[in-house]
Formats: C-alpha cells, structure tokens, sequence
C-alpha cells in the first residue's frame, strides 16, 4: 500500500511531539520521511556516503536534514554535519545532539552545549528481537528477568533493552570516548514510569557522565524509541 504524503507529514508530526515531550524543555526536534525527497546533502556531509548504496544514502540525507532541521530551532543554521573516523555525527561549536532512523523515520534532537551536556536517541521498529542475538545482547542478569516474563512479551521487551543501550551509548559516548559491547551496559526497566536505568562500565575518556544514567522510552506506531538528556 503508497502512503500518501498527507499520512507521511501525520507521522512526522506524531513522532516530533512524542519525542518532544520525551526529551523536554530545551531540547529541539525534528523528523523526517526517508521515502520522500530529501535536501542534498552539504560537502562536508556526503563524503561519509558516497560510497553507500542508494537506501543508505537515502536515510544518511533524511537524518542529516532531520539533524538541520533541529539546529535551526536553537538558532544554529546552514551548518554541516559531518561524520567523525568513528562514524558518530560531529555537531557544530554550540549544540549536542543525536540521530536516529529506520527506513520508515529519522528523528534528530538538539540543545544548546551551554545547557546540555549530550543527548541519546535510539528509534527501532517494535518488533521482536531475534532469539539468535540475544546472548550477543543481553546480560545474564538481563535475561534472568526477561525469562520471568510471560513468552509473549520477551522478544519485544529484549528489543526496548536493545534500543535502550543504543541510546545510552550515543549519549556517553561524546562525553567519554568509552567503546564498549553491549554485555557492558546493564538495563533495569521502570515499566510503570516508562524510564529505564543504564549502569555503564568504568568510562576511559574524557568526563564520565554518572555511572547510572536515566533514559526515557515509549513503544507508538510500531516503534521504540528511547531517549536520555544530561542536562548541565
């Protein structure tokens, strides 16, 4: 079935306000459709794809536009986004931010550095994590609990542990340069207030944010998405 642009710009908007309240005061977002047309992608951007296939190029220029269209709302234009020798997005001098994609969405979120001291953002489709990533995912501690939930809810469950370590990865990760698996980070969800809790592993870097982050996550639309701010 096409999806029209109407419903397109409906998503969009949905996503937007989700995240928007999610990530709260301060923190600008924007999303975009990678199925529809994209902005061309800046200079310096495009260097870290023009090797990729078309569908990566094609959600590469959506969460670039995305990441533009966040910066402007905190006044910060016409400026690129570049990947760094690690892949990870360089922001321009005076913001943090974070994006994320599937091939249905980008998402992006920005805030002024001066408020912020980074941001995570993690979106994934809502369906069950494969049983055969499961070990390479999840602590013993991780999997103990999720083997107490009812059979119906552990893959999806094992998928909102997932999104949660990639967002609290991005979200360490500019602050501390620590590289890290994801048999590092344990998970503990907070089901009744939608938040999660990231222990992360002794940082090698620069300025360890706390040892037990707090992040925030809602399943809408058939996705996850999990978002942390470290505010200032």
């Amino acid at each position: 079935m096409i999806q029209s642009q109407e419903d397109g710009s409906d998503r969009v908007r949905m996503i937007e306000g989700v995240a928007r309240d999610m990530l709260g005061h301060g923190v600008a977002v924007a999303a975009r459709d990678p199925r529809a047309d994209q902005p061309g992608l800046m200079p310096a951007e495009a260097d870290a794809v023009a090797s990729a296939v078309a569908s990566r190029q094609r959600e590469f220029a959506c969460g670039r536009a995305a990441a533009r269209g966040a910066l402007a709302q905190i006044g910060i234009h016409g400026q690129p986004v570049p990947c760094g020798a690690d892949r990870a997005p360089i922001w321009p001098d005076g913001a943090v931010g974070s994006i994320t994609h599937t091939d249905t969405l980008c998402l992006a979120a920005a805030g002024a550095s001066g408020s912020f001291q980074s941001i995570g953002l993690d979106l994934e489709r809502a369906s069950p994590l494969p049983g055969d990533l499961w070990d390479s995912v999840l602590t013993g501690p991780e999997r103990a609990r999720l083997d107490r939930l009812p059979a119906t809810e552990r893959g999806r469950t094992a998928k909102l542990i997932f999104a949660a370590k990639e967002c609290a990865f991005k979200c360490q990760y500019p602050l501390t340069g620590a590289l890290f698996g994801f048999d590092a980070l344990e998970i503990s969800l907070d089901p009744g207030r939608k938040l999660f809790h990231a222990t992360a592993p002794e940082a090698g870097g620069g300025s360890a944010p706390d040892d037990r982050m707090t992040g925030r996550y809602v399943t809408f639309m058939g996705h996850v998405l999990a978002t942390m701010v470290l505010r200032r």
